[in-house]
């Protein structure tokens, strides 16, 4: 009963703290509150972002902005084409001390910190994207024949405009794969736009607060992670995510139709953790399959491949999540006699 109470007492905190943050992001970032939501549920279950949105709607602004609320240490890469894989993750140095001899030392590149902004993550070759791929999975970066461990907590938080074609090379599919969620930034809406032109024209700069630590972000992901997933749970996630694969026996047949291949089952390992940080968020000590739908677009849209059939109809990999969180049947409860 004592646990029971002390893990209530945690999740009152929690939910007071969350919203000290998202109080505190506002000072500066007016609106994109969905934005904000799923950001902080992937901060607090220790995955990446990947922010899709045109230029000029603050992407940048609410990564850096996020840093300093956390009060953690913060590095940002301009991705650009002529980037070498060396420039992220640190490169090894001939040093000469004092007696004339000379060994090989690790200068640190800037994967080394706790928040990196991967900006427009597009605009550089893949041989360097895939200089994030062992830190974004392993949170440690192989140089020469030695392993360095990175900063815990680590979060790749890269940004990426659609529109642009000139100069840009597509993130390949075991990349995006990496990303747990894939959030889109949109236009804010009139009165949005409206108080954003009043604050930022007026010369005023809002000052933030910082309301966690590193130490405190790795002691709430562990307290997160303890929120129960009920078997019903594990078992509609398990048949959403199968259901978004055009081979398996039970997927619809919109699915076959529109989708060349669907999603992994790091899929499922990402709705459940963003579905343990919507229930934290909302100060509740269990996973509802609402948690679960509330997530599922930011998760699932960059892991179906449509094909060309959806492309003529219109049909966008969302547009298949939305239809499939609509048509996948719940899992019966368990009745007993």
């Amino acid at each position: 009963m004592s646990d029971q109470r002390d893990f209530d007492e945690f999740l009152t905190k929690f939910k007071s703290h969350y919203g000290l943050v998202r109080e505190e992001l506002h000072k500066v970032v007016i609106g994109q509150d969905e934005v904000i939501e799923q950001l902080l549920a992937a901060v607090f279950t220790g995955g990446h972002c990947l922010l899709v949105g045109v230029p000029g709607l603050a992407k940048t602004l609410l990564v850096s902005t996020l840093a300093r609320v956390l009060d953690v240490n913060f590095k940002r890469i301009q991705f650009t084409p002529d980037l070498m894989p060396s420039d992220i993750t640190g490169t090894n140095v001939l040093d000469e001390d004092e007696h004339g001899r000379r060994e090989f030392r690790f200068v640190h590149g800037p994967v080394f910190t706790n928040v990196l902004l991967a900006d427009e993550i597009n605009r550089t070759p893949p041989k360097t994207q895939a200089a994030l791929l062992q830190a974004m999975q392993e949170k440690e970066v192989s140089a020469g024949q030695t392993t360095y461990d990175l900063p815990d907590p680590f979060f790749v938080i890269a940004t990426q405009n659609p529109i642009e074609q000139e100069g840009t090379y597509p993130l390949p599919e075991a990349q995006l794969d990496r990303f747990m969620f894939n959030v889109k930034v949109d236009y804010p809406s009139l009165d949005e736009e409206e108080r954003i032109l009043a604050a930022t024209t007026g010369g005023v700069k809002e000052e933030v607060r910082k309301v966690l630590s590193a130490k405190s972000i790795v002691y709430l992901q562990k307290q997160i992670s303890q929120i129960e997933a009920t078997p019903r749970t594990i078992q509609y996630v398990t048949r959403l995510v199968r259901a978004t694969r055009p081979g398996d026996d039970r997927s619809p047949g919109f699915v076959k139709d529109l989708v060349d291949w669907g999603a992994g089952p790091r899929a499922g390992q990402y709705l459940i953790q963003g579905g343990k940080a919507i229930a934290a968020m909302d100060g509740r000590p269990s996973v509802t399959l609402d948690d679960v739908r509330r997530v599922a677009v930011p998760v699932l849209r960059h892991r179906l491949s449509t094909n060309f059939q959806a492309q003529a109809e219109g049909v966008d990999s969302v547009s298949v999540v939305e239809r499939l969180v609509a048509e996948v049947p719940e899992p019966e409860i368990a009745k007993y006699e």
